[in-house]
């Protein structure tokens, strides 16, 4: 016996079994019990959402002979020929091939004799906004004084290209996307009568990767199990079947691109690409990751919007702390213009690493929203030394040679007297404004640091988190940290930054730091 696709296997048969769209099946099912049928009517909204499916149970229910609830009982000799597509009384037509004016002159000559048998004749124009001028207009007077035993059902995913005459004589139906969770427990339900073991976060991601399609999401899902067949269908074997890859990847980007490493940026692309995954849904799943960061952001009750784990919900916060508003929605521009290029593109991965150069970049670009990347840029120059441009040969050549100058001696800082316990509390009470003029990705981590206090009045700066603890401690910043904190008190202070290795949260492990220098304090004075 053929294989049948699971989207033809359980299509509905009856308006129960529809989901997701309640708003429109209660309208249709109170109408045929109120004998209110309309004799035109428009289901519009994306695909895969149940369009052409309701359009064929209600050209069943207003035919069946013993309707339930409004619905097709499914067993009577009409609703079984119009499941068996044998019926007479139920039209289907692709208006995206049978667009002109001779295919709606022959409708208009077929509506004139009545059905042989059932109530009623059902035309169901599919992809209707495919029908030409002349086939509009020579469907409009049939359109608005139908027989009374005909019915039209159009069918659209783009509404806007409908002309309004056609939509003033139709009873318009918006068809909803999908949510995740419907689709997640039809899949669960179908799965189980499929007898297949799966997992509930590889269920959830078909259901989000399927964008509100009910179609898609059975697509997806046979393409996953005939991949795997017989086993467990995992949420790494889904990302596998459909090219995505994991969250972990796209933190690591995100941190690479805050960093402004292109070369860093540019190897986890390549790690994408040698894995063989599809470029585009990358780029896609990013944009869809920097929605979730700035979600997160924007309120701290977004744990029912978004659809996570509370263990990946926990690391997008982590995540969301280290950059901006304006720097996400940059982000999120520059990666959907990627994604529309890549749709057409023979060079995916070109158009990648440029987006990434772009991101790590910023001074490359003159557009406003990348004013506030290129400001951090500055700061961290500055704090690092920008050194000063070489004079013009111009400026160099005087029109009188003068006396050549002693040699300068070098300038020297006069070295800071040492910290004491008080000037260390002075920087403990003051941290947040002591560290607000450094760069953006190093004041947010020293924003999270716990503080300690070391032997001979060292500042201990302790971090839970790995990332934080890399980067300050790359190259040379942790000396210039110690140095723009020592000009802020006016003291040397000696600086440790260090990573909490405990296993504990680091605020349970280490003292509290002022209360310490309060009992030492205390201690002295005595």
């Amino acid at each position: 016996m053929a294989y049948t696709a699971l989207y033809r296997k359980y299509r509905p048969a009856a308006f129960e079994e529809v989901k997701g769209q309640d708003h429109i099946v209660t309208t249709l099912k109170n109408q045929i019990n109120a004998g209110r049928i309309g004799h035109a009517y428009l289901f519009c909204g994306t695909r895969g959402t149940g369009k052409t499916t309701v359009a064929k149970i209600f050209a069943k229910a207003v035919n069946c002979e013993h309707p339930i609830d409004g619905s097709p009982c499914g067993e009577c000799t009409s609703c079984r020929a119009i499941a068996a597509g044998s019926s007479m009384n139920v039209i289907e037509i692709d208006a995206a091939s049978n667009n002109g004016v001779e295919n709606i002159r022959q409708i208009r000559e077929e509506v004139s004799y009545a059905p042989t048998e059932g109530r009623y004749k059902v035309y169901i124009i599919d992809e209707v906004h495919m029908l030409s001028i002349g086939a509009f207009n020579a469907l409009l007077k049939t359109l608005e004084e139908p027989p009374s035993y005909v019915i039209f059902i159009l069918a659209t995913t783009e509404v806007h290209k409908i002309p309004v005459t056609i939509l003033s004589r139709c009873q318009r139906y918006d068809f909803h996307r999908i949510s995740i969770d419907t689709i997640s427990e039809r899949l669960t339900e179908l799965l189980a009568q499929e007898q297949i073991e799966s997992e509930e976060k590889a269920i959830r991601y078909v259901a989000r990767a399927a964008d509100g399609s009910m179609r898609d999401a059975l697509s997806l899902m046979d393409q996953c199990i005939a991949f795997h067949l017989g086993e467990k269908l995992t949420l790494d074997k889904v990302l596998e079947v459909l090219g995505a890859v994991d969250t972990e990847v796209f933190s690591r980007l995100l941190r690479a691109v805050l960093e402004q490493d292109v070369t860093k940026a540019v190897r986890i692309s390549e790690e994408v690409i040698v894995q063989g995954k599809e470029l585009g849904q990358f780029v896609s799943d990013f944009v869809w990751y920097l929605r979730n960061l700035l979600l997160i952001k924007s309120s701290d009750r977004m744990e029912d919007v978004l659809d996570m784990s509370s263990e990946n919900l926990a690391l997008l916060k982590e995540e969301a702390d280290l950059v901006d508003d304006d720097l996400i929605m940059r982000y999120i521009r520059v990666f959907s213009e990627l994604s529309a290029q890549m749709k057409y593109s023979s060079q995916k991965r070109v158009l990648l690493e440029i987006a990434l150069i772009r991101l790590c970049r910023p001074a490359m670009e003159t557009s406003q929203d990348a004013l506030a990347d290129r400001v951090a840029t500055l700061e961290r120059q500055m704090e690092q030394g920008i050194p000063s441009p070489a004079p013009s040969r111009q400026a160099q050549m005087p029109e009188e040679k003068p006396a050549k100058p002693a040699p300068a001696e070098p300038e020297t800082e006069p070295e800071m007297p040492k910290a004491i316990p008080d000037d260390i509390k002075q920087v403990v009470e003051n941290w947040q404004s002591i560290i607000q003029s450094l760069s953006g990705l190093t004041r947010t981590y020293l924003k999270r640091a716990h503080l300690s206090l070391g032997e001979a009045n060292q500042l201990i700066l302790i971090f839970d988190d790995k990332g934080a603890y890399d980067f300050l401690t790359m190259d040379t910043r942790e000396r210039d940290i110690e140095t723009q904190i020592s000009k802020k008190a006016g003291r040397q202070i000696d600086i440790s930054i260090r990573k909490n290795d405990t296993g504990r949260p680091a605020s349970e492990t280490y003292p509290d730091l002022e209360q310490f220098i309060r009992m030492q304090i205390d201690v002295e004075a005595d």
